[in-house]
């Protein structure tokens, strides 16, 4: 058996045999939680319903990689609820729970979590239910043993817990952060379900297309001796781009320095990282409005210092025609003109980010499932206390 095209005895000896086989296997997992969020409609649209009729605002939460996952979903929570929504890092929510909470308002909080076990993931339950006017809680982790399932439930609070491969074993949150993401998507669109098959199954179809036509391509990129890497994306995935700026990093233990940012935002100071060791990895949205912005960047990107490489990650066949700049690999998922919506592609776009990160770690002679060398990172975070307010 190989995994990201690596024989899987090779893999264990490496240290990586987690790490690469959570990422192969995202493709079935994607129509394992589709059936099961199908499964659960009712329920689910039902709290749904109530939380957002009873909710003056929604803040999609969780920490570090379960952080991002409300960066991606912001926007469709907006659209598909008119409610107001943030994205608020539970790291955040606990430190500063009165600039997020207030007893005149009501608030459907949505916290990820891979483990449920972090400290902050119960804290900023418990400080929801002691500032807000009334808190709704949807929880949608990855272990049903969880502290934030078993010990800080509440009455207002519906649980998604998922299947038991998106419990990632490796350090890296792979699985459990593209799995909690379409999980998110589906229940905004719960009331919609059935007109989701399409976008879930291309969604596999364009996860398999880089897994099975690209891991060639970025084993080759990951033997290039860049020091930097620079993730970009738009709308959606924001999200995206700044979790694969942190697959990356952690999984190379910070001999790779990451950054994330907007396609626009890039030109407002952040520019100055790129130099001749940079990696850049470009996340195209398929938006045409949006996508004249990014063609844009990617011409002034050919004028002043240039990157080693680059990659762009490009929905059709179609946008990549269009592209301006010099991209030395495209990653391109569809032949034809490309028909998923955008927030979709901030679930399989991370794949590249994944896999680069779990091959310059072997690269590096790290081993992937484990990378941090000094331990000053953890699969669930230590050392932390949560003090009384």
């Amino acid at each position: 058996m190989k995994y990201l095209g690596i024989n899987e005895d090779k893999l264990k000896n490496l240290g990586a045999i987690h790490t690469a086989s959570e990422i192969q296997q995202q493709p079935d997992v994607w129509l394992k939680i589709f059936h099961l969020v199908k499964e659960n409609a009712d329920g689910i649209k039902e709290f749904m319903n109530e939380a957002i009729k009873n909710s003056n605002e929604i803040i999609l939460t969780g920490a570090g990689t379960s952080a991002f996952i409300g960066m991606c979903l912001t926007g469709d929570y907006k659209r598909n609820t008119n409610v107001s929504v943030q994205a608020i890092a539970t790291t955040d929510l606990v430190t500063h729970p009165k600039s997020y909470f207030s007893k005149q308002k009501n608030v459907l909080l949505v916290s990820f979590a891979r483990s449920g076990n972090s400290p902050e993931s119960c804290a900023a339950v418990e400080l929801a239910e002691k500032f807000a006017a009334k808190a709704y809680h949807l929880v949608i982790t990855c272990n049903e043993k969880g502290n934030l399932l078993n010990s800080c439930s509440n009455p207002l609070q519906y649980n998604i817990v998922l299947p038991e491969e998106t419990n990632d074993v490796s350090l890296a949150m792979t699985s459990s952060f593209t799995g909690m993401l379409l999980t998110g998507l589906l229940v905004s669109r719960i009331s919609n379900l059935e007109n989701e098959w399409e976008n879930v199954k291309t969604l596999i179809e364009y996860g398999n297309k880089i897994l099975d036509d690209y891991i060639e391509d970025l084993n080759k990129v990951a033997q290039l001796d860049f020091k930097r890497a620079v993730f970009l994306g738009s709308g959606p995935q924001i999200g995206t781009a700044t979790e694969s700026h942190l697959k990356v990093q952690e999984l190379t233990d910070g001999e790779v320095i990451c950054k994330s940012d907007s396609f626009l935002g890039l030109r407002h100071g952040p520019k100055a990282v790129i130099n001749p060791f940079t990696l850049i990895v470009s996340l195209f949205s398929n938006d045409p409005h949006a996508l004249k912005y990014e063609n844009d960047l990617m011409e002034s990107l050919e004028k002043g210092q240039k990157a080693m490489y680059q990659i762009g990650v490009i929905e059709s066949k179609g946008i990549s025609e269009r592209l301006k700049g010099s991209i030395d690999l495209k990653i391109v998922l569809s032949k034809d003109s490309g028909n998923i919506d955008e927030e979709y592609l901030a679930i399989c776009n991370v794949l590249p980010a994944q896999i680069l990160g779990t091959l310059k770690s072997i690269e590096r002679g790290l081993q992937p499932d484990s990378p941090s060398s000094s331990g000053a990172i953890s699969r669930v975070v230590e050392g932390v206390t949560i003090y009384p307010l």
